[in-house]
């Protein structure tokens, strides 16, 4: 039996939710910013943790002041573990509002891409384009023909859309046994089949394995 088989005999349960939660943000946080594009909001995970930094920050301020030794060992502990979730938070959100900022039209005109997107997120979005849209018309845009000004061209064959590069190589780990699976190369020549195995770690083209990764067979890392 290796570390693996151990650690998957583990019930999920015996893990404390504060442990598993702050795993599972960390992964998160990891895997949004390797990843090319925007990946799913974990709703769910994000209304955990902000009610619990909510929960955490009162908790601090409660026993602020308290003159006990204990009481402010205990308080410096928590202060900690308060950060960390903060800071693991932070960066997430920046990771993603990134993205945004850097492929707005993409993220707009792409259905799959922008039910990722949280409510709050799609709220930004929409309003930094129609700011970024306002400030280009009035730079210069008005001064182009008509036929010119549109931020999301596609005649020619020629997009002017900006979106993410989905050939981008990323380090993964096979999280449970798929089998053998075909990953793409430039041409036919360089297709290659892998045998992809629990615990292994493969660098590839995102787009290969984008779909294992929203299935939660496959991390980034």
């Amino acid at each position: 039996m290796d570390i693996d088989d151990i650690l998957a005999d583990v019930s999920h349960d015996a893990t404390p939710t504060e442990t598993r939660e702050l795993q599972e943000l960390t992964r998160a946080w990891v895997a949004e910013r390797v990843a090319p594009e925007i990946l799913p909001y974990p709703e769910r995970l994000m209304e955990n943790v902000l009610e619990r930094i909510r929960k955490q920050i009162e908790l601090v301020e409660e026993q602020t002041g308290n003159m006990d030794p204990k009481a402010n060992f205990r308080l410096i502990i928590l202060q900690t573990e308060l950060e960390r979730f903060k800071f693991l938070v932070r960066s997430f959100l920046r990771a993603r509002i990134a993205k945004i900022d850097k492929f707005p039209i993409h993220h707009l005109t792409d259905t799959s891409t922008i039910s990722r997107l949280s409510a709050s997120e799609t709220q930004y979005l929409r309003a930094h384009h129609v700011l970024l849209s306002n400030h280009y018309q009035s730079s210069f845009l008005s001064q182009f023909p008509t036929a010119l000004q549109r931020l999301d061209d596609t005649i020619g064959g020629i997009s002017m859309i900006d979106a993410p590069d989905l050939d981008t190589a990323v380090f993964c780990r096979i999280l449970r046994d798929l089998g053998k699976m075909l990953i793409e190369g430039k041409d036919r020549e360089h297709h290659r089949e892998l045998d992809l195995k629990r615990g292994e770690i493969f660098i590839v083209r995102w787009s290969s394995i984008k779909e294992s990764v929203f299935a939660g067979d496959i991390e980034l890392v």
